[in-house]
């Protein structure tokens, strides 16, 4: 599928994903699923849409994973 999408959980990523890298990978997962490196004007507003609702849904993924054999994750501050 998207081979420039990287595994962002550990161990793989040794540090937790930042905001950037998981919009950068909604944003080519969207590209990818649209065919579209960047969208037409009248197709902008929905195209940012599914990048948003994929970013939220892939933090909520990576906060919500239970890896076993990782260190323990540090409450966020």
């Amino acid at each position: 599928m998207c081979r420039s999408i990287k595994t962002l959980r550990p161990p793989v990523l040794p540090e937790e994903a930042t905001e950037e890298d998981i919009r950068a990978a909604a944003l080519q997962y969207v590209r990818k699923v649209s065919g579209f490196r960047a969208p037409a004007a009248h197709n902008r507003e929905v195209f940012d849409r599914a990048v948003e609702a994929i970013a939220e849904a892939t933090a909520e993924l990576l906060e919500s994973l239970e890896v076993r054999g990782a260190p323990a994750r540090r409450p966020a501050s």
